[in-house]
């Protein structure tokens, strides 16, 4: 979010019944993300019908498009400076904090935790993986899962698939699946068979993914840049990139194209984080690994895509093979605790193994 300059009141001229308020306002949370349809480009304070035109003809054409716009992307598009362009995204951006699609720019800790409270979460499919996530996959954060290949990344994917559809009270999402496929490997067959081996519609399932094959790099910049348009026209609030970084491992090869790889790769990071916080979606990531030759002792295995995937991921879970089961690892994360717990993958997609231990809390 752009950062503004601020007055702040002292401590003796806080009104405390605006707490009160802004408490009840937090029950209502749910239903302003809805509120956000009915808000309308003209709505914005500055932009007038022939500013209204550009944004449609460079395909923004909601208030929360527009706030996820990085100011050098609407400068170009629409023709304009970057400091214009700049005052139109902060402008969107607190026509959202008035509607309270936004939380203020400043809010007391104890609201905040309160409205954490109601963050809606979805479930693994694994009571196990769902406890070391604290309750499920969290809406407004990217939670990324590396590993190598065969430790489940996919799997747990495809079984969110499924899960997002069901109702909240039943762990889901109650809401559409976007999934960006980069390496070929989407199966609608076994998306199928862990929607019939859970008790789920099949077709119901089936019909709430949208699946976006992606063939090279710019390709994918392009979707991602897009993806406002897409969440509000399949109503997802599930976004799934399988995987991150195949693309522009492939195509950014030798370190003299290292810097220009990571900079595509913060631009695309940094417009999910953005997405997931004012569309209220949760964005899932896959990361390859590769060996650290010169270690010693020690897993050698590590993520690629360096710091800047490593700063921009809210949550980071490590996924290894372990015999016929596996083993996922919180390796980064706000609040979660560092422990690890151990699934297995089955017809269910990711299931709890016969004996399921709790998570063992690294301290």
């Amino acid at each position: 979010m752009a950062k503004e300059k601020a007055k702040i009141k002292s401590d003796s001229d806080v009104d405390m019944s605006a707490v009160d308020s802004d408490n009840a306002a937090i029950s209502d949370d749910v239903e302003s993300f809805r509120d956000a349809a009915d808000l309308e480009i003209k709505d914005i304070e500055g932009i007038g019908p022939t500013t209204a035109k550009k944004l449609k003809e460079a395909g923004i054409v909601s208030v929360l498009e527009l706030a996820v716009t990085s100011a050098d992307q609407l400068a170009l598009d629409i023709e304009c400076s970057k400091d214009t362009a700049a005052t139109y995204i902060m402008e969107s951006q607190r026509l959202l904090r008035k509607s309270q699609v936004l939380e203020k720019e400043f809010v007391s800790a104890n609201l905040l935790l309160e409205k954490r409270k109601a963050m809606l979460r979805c479930s693994t499919g694994s009571k196990s993986l769902d406890e070391l996530l604290l309750g499920g996959l969290e809406t407004q954060a990217v939670t990324e899962f590396y590993g190598e290949f065969g430790s489940g990344k996919s799997q747990v994917c495809f079984t969110l698939c499924a899960m997002a559809k069901q109702p909240i009270s039943e762990g889901g999402l109650d809401g559409g699946v976007i999934y960006i496929d980069t390496e070929g490997t989407f199966r609608p067959e076994r998306l199928n068979q862990i929607a019939r081996a859970r008790g789920f519609d099949p077709l119901l399932v089936l019909k709430n993914v949208a699946i976006c094959k992606v063939y090279n790099s710019s390709h994918l910049e392009l979707i991602i840049e897009d993806l406002g348009r897409y969440v509000s026209a399949f109503n997802a609030k599930l976004v799934i990139i399988d995987s991150i970084i195949s693309l522009h491992r492939a195509e950014y090869l030798g370190r003299g194209t290292l810097a220009d790889r990571q900079q595509r790769l913060n631009a695309i990071l940094h417009k999910l984080i953005r997405l997931a916080e004012i569309f209220n979606i949760a964005v899932v990531i896959t990361n390859q690994v590769q060996s650290s030759p010169d270690m010693f002792f020690g897993d050698p295995t590590k993520a690629t895509g360096g710091n800047i995937i490593a700063h921009t991921s809210t949550y980071r879970i490590y996924l290894r093979k372990s015999g016929e089961n596996r083993i996922a690892k919180m390796v980064d994360s706000p609040y979660h605790p560092y422990s690890d717990i151990r699934f297995t993958v089955n017809e269910k997609g990711i299931d709890d193994t016969e004996e399921t231990p709790k998570a063992k809390n690294k301290k």
